[in-house]
């Protein structure tokens, strides 16, 4: 099972790359790609224009991370464990872990 070992640790360009490989995945299949659209209230075009910004970057694995299957589809496309998204979430604008003490 891919979630098992140690969670992988993502730099920023790591996530970065990361993140556009899980843009890349959402708009190589039309219905992925129009969940994260209608989810984010983006058009297409802002999203080609936004394709590059960290922020953009991060709200994708944010998408990504909303369902078991869209992680899992992914990660097993790309052959990555299944902490993947999350730990290079982490390392995108935003992503910060958030201490409620």
């Amino acid at each position: 099972m891919k979630s098992m070992g140690k969670t992988p640790e993502y730099g920023r360009e790591a996530a970065e790359t990361l993140g556009a490989q899980a843009l890349e995945w959402l708009a190589g299949d039309p219905e992925r790609l129009t969940g994260f659209l209608s989810a984010s209230g983006l058009s297409p075009r802002e999203l080609m224009q936004g394709a590059a910004d960290p922020a953009m970057l991060g709200a994708v694995l944010d998408h990504l991370m909303t369902a078991d299957d869209l992680v899992m589809a992914f990660c097993d496309a790309m052959g990555l464990n299944y902490m993947a998204p999350q730990a290079a979430r982490a390392a995108l604008p935003g992503g910060e872990t958030w201490h409620w003490t």
